[in-house]
Parts: structure tokens; C-alpha cells; sequence
């Protein structure tokens, strides 16, 4: 083998190792650390577009909850709990180049679901009081941050959240099939905090979307639960 047979097979070996590094380390960021999703539909609107003609991209901070349990007020990512997605919002199966970059995290993944977390484990929710809040704990909670208010009334309940589970509502309360929709199924509404993937952290795309989804303080007067 000659000098340059032997430089292009140098080569060639560190384009392949500088691939592999590059891609476990994809593999990696994407199980522990962050991951690419989308808004199949309008249910967290305005906060989260997921019209037919955009839907927005936005990464999940999987370290978020390391070393606890989604809050009240997170917008959270979690595994569909058994039948909560429609058929509008079932992902259709991707293409192999998709495929491919969903396993390292560059593809948004679907078949789950965003929601604002509204009660976590001990809280009492009930809708709702007199100016239609929700209540939690007895404590009425202002939401700047929902796109129809009086559209959360329209599903009257009362729930007592067990420990280790989260009762979550999206931002369009008119158009958000969630736990208040779910009391009839064998999981009564309620998400396993085990189920969620991660706290919702940043919209990426479209650009004029961008931003981070930062925190509420809707809840701060809320007391704790049993």
C-alpha cells in the first residue's frame, strides 16, 4: 500500500469515528438531557401553536425533573396513558430518514402529548367556583395564560389527585381533550408522573415563535393537598 492509499484510509477511518462520536453522543442528549416535539393539535393554544398550518417545534428538558415531580403550572410532555389521542394527532409512520433522526432526537417525536400540569399528587381540583375558575385546594386560580376562559366550565368535576399522579388541562380549554375528558377510563383522568417525558422548555421553530416557555405564578397561593 502506498503513502496516499495509506493517508486516504487514514482518513476514512476518522470521518467513520468522528460519525460514531457524533452520534452516540445525539443518542445520548436525546435520552437523558433534551428532545424535539410538536403540537399535533390546537389544545395549548396560544401558548403552543398546533394549527393545521403550523405547528410548532419545541425541545423538552428531560433533567427537569431529576430530582422531583412535575409543579403546578409546567407545561409537561408524557406517553399517551391509554387511548387519549385522536386520530388526528396519531402520528403516521415516518419515513426511514425520519426514522433516523428520531433516534437522535433532530425529528420531532409524536404519539405523545403537552399539557399544563393543574394538580399534582394530595391537591383537590374542582371546576368551578363562581367567576368559573378553576379551584385547587379551595384556593380559585387566575389563568392569564388560557385562550377561552369560560370554556373551563363547560366539564364540571372534582378530583382528588393520588400521590404520584398529575391532573393536567391544556391552555385552549374549548378544544383539549384532557383529564377532565378521561374520568370514565380506567386511569380516571389522571397522568403517572412515571409517564412524563419532560417539562416543555423552549419553541424553536417557527422563528417568529421562538422563545422560552417560562413559568406561571397562577398557583402561587395555592396550599398544599392531603
Amino acid at each position: 500500500m502506498n503513502a496516499r492509499s495509506t493517508k486516504r484510509s487514514s482518513l476514512w477511518r476518522e470521518i467513520v469515528i468522528v460519525v460514531v462520536t457524533a452520534l452516540v453522543l445525539s443518542v445520548v442528549v436525546k435520552t437523558f438531557f433534551v428532545e424535539s416535539f410538536y403540537v399535533p393539535s390546537a389544545s395549548m393554544e396560544p401558548t403552543l401553536r398546533g394549527d393545521a398550518v403550523t405547528q410548532d417545534r419545541f425541545l423538552v428538558q428531560k433533567w427537569s425533573y431529576w430530582r422531583g415531580e412535575p409543579d403546578r403550572g409546567d407545561i409537561v410532555v408524557f406517553k399517551d396513558p391509554g387511548g387519549w389521542l385522536g386520530e388526528s394527532e396519531v402520528t403516521q409512520d415516518p419515513g426511514p430518514v425520519q426514522r433516523a433522526l428520531g433516534v437522535i432526537g433532530l425529528y420531532p417525536a409524536g404519539d405523545h402529548l403537552v399539557k399544563r400540569v393543574v394538580g399534582i399528587g394530595g391537591d383537590t381540583v374542582r371546576c368551578c367556583d363562581a367567576q368559573g375558575r378553576l379551584q385547587v385546594n379551595g384556593t380559585p386560580v387566575d389563568e392569564p395564560y388560557v385562550m377561552q376562559p369560560n370554556a373551563t366550565g363547560d366539564q364540571r368535576f372534582e378530583v382528588t389527585i393520588p400521590q404520584g399522579s398529575l391532573w393536567v388541562m391544556g391552555d385552549n380549554r374549548g378544544d383539549s381533550a384532557d383529564s377532565r375528558f378521561h374520568t370514565d377510563d380506567p386511569g380516571r383522568g389522571f397522568v403517572p408522573v412515571d409517564d412524563v417525558v419532560g417539562k416543555a422548555w423552549v419553541v424553536v421553530w417557527p422563528w417568529r415563535d421562538r422563545g422560552s416557555l417560562g413559568g406561571t405564578r397562577a398557583f402561587d397561593d395555592v396550599g398544599a393537598g392531603s
